[in-house]
């Protein structure tokens, strides 16, 4: 029996990714703390590809929440083989505004659980030789970005953390990749940006035909997955620019 793990399913990227991997054949765990869109997920998800479903309405922006995580898993005796850490959210505005509580929540969320939860089930398919990792991180991470600093830092980090992650782990089997979406439609505006008007409003790629990408990158066992054209030909030129001109762009549609 093969579980994947899908954290932040409940809508959005990590939502689509759980019906990829039940496509696939894998049994899936969703988590994320709306038990609600989680149950009707789990519902769609077993009726529509006959796989098992294992719900986990937990908060993994708490201190502890990833070892709680865990251990309920292990206490079901699920052994997970592909761990999507897909759970995050951005919060925009200047950085000495915003507000210092959900900033800590947020880099608790983005980095920490991140972290955290790689570090807890990665021995586990080292032991097995075999296994798949996918962190979600961001266009964002290739760059400083004035109004959304820490978020911008947060990917930044997920990005360098990976790619190091996966040079560490050759030869054994398991394989790390970094899925990197510009702006995507889902329910990240309206969390970054209250009042802001919606995720229609900005526009974006489709959850679906992102997640679609990391999935089959990750499948192909690549390291960093960019989605969209324009976002690779984007990071590809930042490098004939300076980094000041490259900050001050990237301010500049931040603040729009």
């Amino acid at each position: 029996m093969n579980w994947s793990l899908i954290t932040g399913a409940s809508s959005g990227i990590g939502r689509e990714i759980a019906k990829l991997a039940a496509r696939d054949g894998y049994d899936v765990v969703l988590v994320a703390r709306r038990r609600e869109k989680l149950s009707e997920l789990a519902r769609e998800i077993e009726k529509e590809f006959e796989v098992k479903t294992h719900v986990e309405s937990i908060d993994l922006a708490s201190t502890n929440g990833a070892d709680l995580l865990y251990d309920s898993l292990a206490h079901e005796g699920i052994v997970v083989d592909v761990l999507v850490n897909n759970a995050g959210f951005g919060l925009h505005g200047d950085y000495i505004e915003t507000d210092a509580k959900r900033e800590r929540q947020m880099i608790d969320l983005n980095v920490s659980a991140l972290t955290r939860l790689t570090r807890l089930f990665l021995p586990g398919m080292m032991s097995r030789r075999s296994g798949y990792v996918m962190q979600v991180a961001s266009v964002a991470g290739f760059f400083p970005g004035a109004f959304m600093s820490v978020y911008y830092a947060t990917k930044a980090y997920v990005l360098s953390f990976s790619e190091a992650l996966s040079e560490e782990l050759q030869g054994t089997g398991v394989s790390v990749t970094v899925l990197c979406p510009g702006a995507t439609k889902t329910e990240f505006f309206d969390v970054a940006v209250p009042g802001g008007g919606g995720s229609d409003k900005f526009g974006g790629s489709k959850a679906l035909d992102v997640a679609a990408y990391g999935w089959s990158a990750m499948k192909r066992k690549h390291v960093v997955a960019v989605h969209g054209f324009k976002n690779r030909a984007f990071i590809f030129l930042s490098r004939f620019v300076s980094r000041a001109l490259a900050r001050r762009h990237v301010a500049r549609i931040n603040n729009r």
